[in-house]
């Protein structure tokens, strides 16, 4: 049953970013370059949580439904900030974790004796990667600052979120993994 859920989970998943996706190439794009890859990027992982976000928030907010009404970008509720902030993160995080683990496929890295191990500090290394450079494209363009401070300020803005975000997700995984499915589960297999 566990099987089916998460082969349902995965396809609602997949559905919603390609919903998103459509709806950015039909010229719902953001102001901010990067949110066009965040919010369908999103959807992978939160599948139609995202997809309601981005018709309550996201496509509110495109450049085209700001010039059509002829509104100027305002400032958006803390709430919304705070969950773009967490979008943004996760994406980062998200596509690290797909590079990290498709890499890993074909070049497996033990660490401890543990392939897991080996595995956690791979995906840290391709999300802490990438999420920088989300958030460095995301502040470049605001700052209007060089591209060396641009990519500190990503460091500071991102090093801590980032962690925390992993972590959650590697003491989940160690949870299903270890106590609920006693390492039965291949890294391939839908339900991991």
């Amino acid at each position: 049953m566990l099987q089916l859920i998460a082969i349902i989970s995965l396809s609602a998943s997949f559905l919603c970013a390609l919903l998103i996706l459509a709806e950015i190439l039909a010229g719902n794009k953001q102001p901010m370059m990067i949110m066009n890859f965040v919010y369908p990027v999103s959807s992978l992982y939160a599948g139609p949580l995202a997809l309601w976000f981005y018709y309550r928030v996201g496509k509110k907010g495109s450049m085209k439904n700001i010039k059509d009404k002829q509104m100027p970008m305002h400032k958006k509720p803390f709430w919304q900030s705070v969950a773009i902030g967490a979008l943004h993160c996760g994406s980062g995080c998200t596509l690290g974790d797909i590079f990290a683990e498709s890499f890993l496929l074909w070049v497996p890295v033990t660490l401890f004796g543990s392939k897991l191990v080996g595995t956690w500090v791979m995906d840290f290394a391709f999300a802490f990667v990438i999420g920088i450079l989300f958030q460095y494209y995301a502040i470049k363009p605001m700052r209007k600052i060089s591209p060396v401070a641009a990519l500190v300020a990503a460091v500071k803005a991102d090093t801590l979120s980032l962690t925390c975000w992993q972590i959650g997700m590697y003491g989940w995984m160690a949870i299903v993994f270890f106590v609920m499915f006693g390492y039965k589960i291949p890294v391939t297999d839908p339900l991991f």
